[in-house]
């Protein structure tokens, strides 16, 4: 059995399968992806997010982001324009970014959900734990790119799958959310397709820098 990949459209073959979880991988751009049939909705998602008991304020939660912000410091000022893509219902990103006096505005569809933020370009986008979550992956790429001013960069968080990883017993999969799991090879078709630079990755961090397509 083949189904389609969310992504690159490309047909994926059954990757793994426990109990009612199955799981598809896409030979073109390695992409990993639960079955779209047992993909949550909307309303399942949110119950889901607000199990997530995150404070801005909370340490933990701030050094768990910090290779995005750290990112977003090294390479951009104040004076730059950015995006929190995703900022769930406490956005820590935003809330520490403006705290060292940078312009970065929060966008969640669930929780900030102001459209006329995605009609706008930034010099950079922050987008951490989101990606997994994508349902439409091509299309949300489709759609970061076409915020990003040239030369602007996306700072994604998420955990990458390589062969190594045993996924029967990778915990990362088992949150019914994540929907779309990355290979490196997959990060690599995005910058291709989406006219990014050359990917950096870096553990959980990926920097996709736009070029002038």
């Amino acid at each position: 059995m083949t189904v389609p990949c969310p992504l690159c459209q490309h047909q994926a073959g059954v990757f793994y399968q426990f109990k009612q979880r199955l799981y598809h991988q896409c030979d073109f751009c390695y992409g990993v992806f639960m079955d779209p049939a047992l993909w949550p909705d909307r309303q399942a998602e949110q119950c889901r997010y607000l199990e997530h008991l995150n404070d801005v304020e909370d340490k933990r939660f701030q050094h768990f982001v910090s290779p995005i912000t750290q990112a977003v410091q090294q390479f951009f000022k104040s004076h730059h324009q950015g995006l929190d893509f995703g900022a769930g219902h406490a956005p820590v990103i935003t809330h520490l970014l403006n705290q060292s006096g940078f312009t970065i505005a929060a966008y969640d569809p669930l929780f900030f959900n102001d459209d006329e933020l995605l009609k706008q370009q930034y010099d950079y986008i922050c987008s951490c734990e989101v990606i997994e979550h994508f349902h439409q992956p091509a299309n949300s790429f489709a759609l970061l790119r076409d915020c990003l001013k040239p030369g602007g960069r996306l700072f994604c968080m998420t955990e990458i799958y390589h062969e190594a990883i045993d996924f029967h017993r990778w915990n990362y999969k088992n949150d019914p959310t994540h929907v779309f799991i990355y290979h490196r090879n997959t990060i690599s078709y995005i910058a291709d397709k989406y006219h990014f630079n050359k990917p950096y990755i870096n553990g959980r961090l990926i920097m996709l820098e736009a070029n002038s397509r």
